[in-house]
């Protein structure tokens, strides 16, 4: 994952598809992820189902998987 300036962040977040999971339920609390590694980006962002114009945490797409993988196995509690 690499730095850049606000404003190219900014313009690559603008031109994201954002996606939820197929097991998300529709009731709104969910977390959206952007696939930018193809972009400048080169990382995987997340953000708020509710908040489009929120925080975005961007990701390494190892981390990304890595803690799909941590999701999948139950390694996570609330």
């Amino acid at each position: 994952m690499n730095n850049h300036p606000a404003e190219v962040l900014a313009s690559v977040l603008a031109d994201a598809a954002w996606f939820t999971s197929s097991y998300s339920n529709g009731g709104g609390n969910c977390v959206e992820a952007a696939d930018l590694t193809a972009t400048r980006c080169g990382a995987v962002a997340l953000r708020d189902s509710k908040v489009h114009g929120g925080p975005v945490l961007l990701l390494a797409p190892e981390s990304f998987a890595a803690f799909i993988d941590d999701v999948r196995e139950g390694q996570l509690t609330a």
